[in-house]
């Protein structure tokens, strides 16, 4: 039996509007709306806006991380989604950033990450038999 410890979404976003990715606010604002839209909890960000054009950020999680790179004069994004303890909120934090920037175009890339061993005998999982009333 195996688990997986992560997963990590890698997503090529094309034909996204030029004013949604220029700005660092407007970046920001939906790197924190995706990690709140999950569920995900956030320990501490870093943005950087580019001149003339574009902008990138990070944001670290208890879960792991989510960050976008832009180019908006080619309506290009490049977005990294990684989280573990469950795939859910992976998937739910890109499905907001798809829905706010409405790609034309989406190349994804999905990987489960750290697909280890786990060991029934010494999972720590106590069987308890119900008595019949």
């Amino acid at each position: 039996m195996e688990k997986t410890l992560g997963l990590h979404i890698l997503a090529d976003l094309y034909g996204v509007d030029f004013e949604k990715i220029d700005h660092v606010e407007d970046v920001r604002a939906l790197l924190e709306g995706a990690v709140k839209y999950a569920g995900l909890s956030k320990l501490s960000s870093h943005f950087h806006q580019f001149h003339p054009h574009g902008a990138t950020g990070v944001i670290l999680l208890e879960e792991s991380h989510i960050s976008i790179h832009t180019w908006p004069e080619h309506g290009y994004a490049a977005i990294d989604v990684y989280t573990c303890g469950g795939k859910e909120k992976t998937f739910k934090a890109m499905e907001y950033i798809l829905k706010v920037l409405k790609p034309k175009r989406v190349d994804e890339k999905v990987a489960e990450r750290g697909v280890v061993p786990v060991n029934e005998a010494t999972t720590n999982i106590e069987k308890i038999e119900l008595e019949t009333v």
